[in-house]
């Protein structure tokens, strides 16, 4: 329950801080009359109008994305039973951002960026799956180095674009390094769909992937279908990734610090890291883009890996010690 307050703190500061202040209450208010507007069709003004079109989109993408990566992060440590695997394991943020600069650097509209970015992602992992594949199999070990080898190859290919679009650098840099600022309401309701599908997907599989940390021998022997479950667990992570990258760019060491501090809080059953995963990676972006809008580090992205880095070297520290 101080989670779910936290996030619920998080979202109400989120809303009222910008160049124009609006106090908890009023947000809150604003909240109440737009939710009324909605079925009496009456207009907003003032202060409303920031709150409903401007700052809350930003913040409910924020929530979306942060809750959408720490669960895809947390599954996919589940399922290849390695505690440094982050939702962009199999190359969903190499073709993301390929995508992305083929349509920067081709001069397309901004609308048709993110489905192009969506594509490619998903083409990725389609890549991914068809290299490791081994029979009717995708050995963990296979698909990792699968997922190496295409994210490098679509990396230099998006090197490559990048140099010959020099004009358009900085849109793709802005890209690589995350941004909830261009978020409407319909990009919120794009994603939402494959966050909400492929983070239900996850969270039904919990049980299993319980299971699954017994080894793929036992789990077998207990009746779970290994390979069935690890690839329904890559497909819907990776679409749910691929549409979170689509729309914000990559934000890095959400679905990988996140998992990592709930569990040694809350311990590592699926059933409980995957919701409250979810919980604190939603408050921890919403409040990474507050710090990113508010300060001169201008991208959520930088201010989340400042965040990872140290934690990880903090890991590192207490893995010696111990």
């Amino acid at each position: 329950m101080a989670l779910v307050a936290v996030l619920l703190a998080s979202t109400v500061l989120a809303v009222g801080l910008g160049s124009v202040f609006i106090p908890p209450g009023e947000v809150l208010g604003a909240l109440w009359r737009g939710v009324l507007s909605l079925g009496s069709g009456a207009e907003l003004s003032g202060n409303d109008i920031i709150v409903w079109q401007i700052r809350l989109p930003r913040v409910v993408m924020g929530l979306v994305v942060g809750a959408c990566l720490s669960v895809c992060g947390a599954a996919f440590q589940g399922v290849f039973r390695n505690p440094l695997a982050d939702p962009y394991l199999l190359g969903v943020a190499s073709g993301g951002a390929l995508g992305a600069t083929v349509g920067i650097v081709a001069g397309w509209p901004r609308s048709s960026i993110p489905l192009s970015a969506l594509a490619f992602a998903l083409a990725a992992v389609g890549a991914t799956l068809a290299l490791s594949r081994e029979g009717r199999r995708f050995p963990p070990t296979r698909l990792i180095l699968a997922g190496v080898v295409v994210g490098s190859v679509l990396s230099a290919f998006t090197t490559f674009l990048i140099l010959r679009g020099e004009d358009r650098a900085r849109q793709v840099l802005a890209y690589t390094l995350g941004d909830l600022g261009f978020s409407g309401w319909r990009d919120v309701l794009t994603i939402l769909p494959y966050a909400v599908i492929g983070c239900g997907v996850l969270m039904a599989l919990a049980r299993a992937l319980d299971t699954l940390q017994l080894g793929d021998l036992t789990a077998r022997s207990l009746g779970v279908p290994v390979e069935r479950l690890r690839l329904l667990v890559v497909i819907a992570a990776s679409a749910a990734t691929a549409a979170a990258v689509a729309y914000v760019g990559i934000i890095g060491f959400v679905g990988l610090v996140v998992p990592h501090l709930v569990r040694l809080v809350w311990g590592a059953g699926h059933r409980v890291l995957l919701p409250i995963s979810a919980v604190a990676g939603a408050a921890l972006l919403v409040l990474a883009d507050l710090l990113s809008r508010t300060t001169l580090l201008s991208q959520v992205g930088v201010v989340t890996t400042l965040l990872g880095g140290p934690f990880f070297l903090w890991l590192l520290a207490r893995g010696r010690s111990d």
